[in-house]
């Protein structure tokens, strides 16, 4: 079976066969830490006080004598993958990545676990193959018969997972840009959030910025009765491809891969519509991921491709490499740009008219 000119050897077989386990197994890991959420264990051992034993962590969750050796088997996982850290085999510490799942930490992870773990997408993904050959505009549709936003806008556990996700990314993000990229802001005296939301993005600039007037700009409904906490902050309802307020400088913070190039360079015209030339300091400033940056190691990599392959199949956007931004800079009109890889799996992206 494994004679033959042309054929692996042993050990090149048996690596192949853990590699083909390894992926097939993928799903355990993310299963492990929807548990491991589901549970509180981080919240566990946290108010525990570290190191926190597996009996001690048994006991709180109220496990089984039988299945002791189960939880130890979901916590080796979890270790494994870094979520905590072990340093005799019966005692277990909080790492880094533990620390986003705490329940009280301002910077919840705990909402993207649950939104991509759920039911709703994973289920879907069995259908990819059909998918694939068939004419659904997206694999949703084929795995549920809608949109996910209409599925969203249905239900309110899933409506309240996608604005806690939300809600929680952008508070990460904007303190990181206010202390690591104020640079980017230099100079501006009015920015406008497209697509903001409730304005975390904005607030946090507002307030670290504030000779910079801001304005979140979203769907009427979205921005009905929400009001700025000081006089350089403000909301408007509109619809972001007839036309976006007038400023300096026009965020866009995780839009554009929620949708094709098509409408992303409609999008983008739109903004360079609104804003002074470059010499006047205009610029689109975008925050979002750019694939196939040579600084990125394997993991990062990976994150980007399962994102392509979500936004691509259950929205009808896509992840683009720098290649990609490129051709849509172009096509929008827009003279230079400029990528830094400086927010984790994603970039910070200026493109100038």
């Amino acid at each position: 079976m494994i004679n033959g000119e042309n054929a692996a050897s042993s050990s090149e077989l048996l690596k192949a066969q853990a590699q083909v386990w390894n992926c097939t197994f993928n799903y355990v890991n993310s299963m492990s830490l929807k548990c491991a959420v589901e549970l509180g264990i981080a919240d566990i051992i946290h108010s525990h006080g570290q190191p926190t034993t597996l009996s001690q962590i048994a006991s709180a969750l109220n496990i089984k004598p039988n299945k002791v050796e189960c939880i130890q088997s979901v916590m080796r996982i979890l270790v494994h993958s870094g979520f905590f850290a072990q340093q005799k085999d019966d005692e277990y510490f909080l790492t880094p990545a533990s620390r986003l799942l705490l329940k009280d930490t301002p910077l919840k992870a705990a909402p993207f676990v649950d939104l991509v773990a759920d039911p709703l997408y994973t289920t879907a993904f069995h259908c990819l193959g059909t998918w694939l050959q068939n004419d659904d505009p997206t694999l949703f549709e084929t795995a549920h018969g809608k949109k996910v936003w209409d599925r969203v806008a249905d239900e309110p556990k899933f409506k309240s997972l996608f604005y806690d996700l939300m809600i929680t990314d952008s508070e990460l993000i904007a303190g990181i840009v206010i202390k690591d990229c104020k640079e980017v802001f230099e100079g501006l005296k009015s920015l406008v959030d497209v697509a903001g939301g409730t304005g975390i993005m904005a607030r946090a600039i507002a307030t670290a910025f504030p000779d910079i007037k801001c304005t979140v700009f979203d769907l009427p409904h979205v921005v009905d009765n929400l009001q700025g906490t000081n006089d350089n902050l403000d909301f408007l309802g509109g619809n972001m491809f007839e036309a976006i307020p007038q400023a300096n400088a026009v965020l866009l913070k995780w839009i554009l891969h929620n949708w094709n190039d098509e409408e992303s360079v409609k999008l983008l015209k739109k903004c360079k519509e609104a804003i002074p030339s470059k010499d006047e300091g205009g610029k689109v400033i975008i925050i979002d991921m750019a694939i196939e940056n040579q600084s990125q190691d394997k993991e990062s990599m990976e994150t980007q491709l399962c994102f392509d392959i979500l936004m691509v199949s259950l929205f009808r956007g896509k992840e683009r490499s720098v290649d990609d931004w490129k051709k849509l800079f172009l096509a929008a009109g827009f003279s230079h740009y400029k990528i830094t890889p400086m927010l984790g799996v994603r970039s910070l992206i200026e493109a100038y008219p």
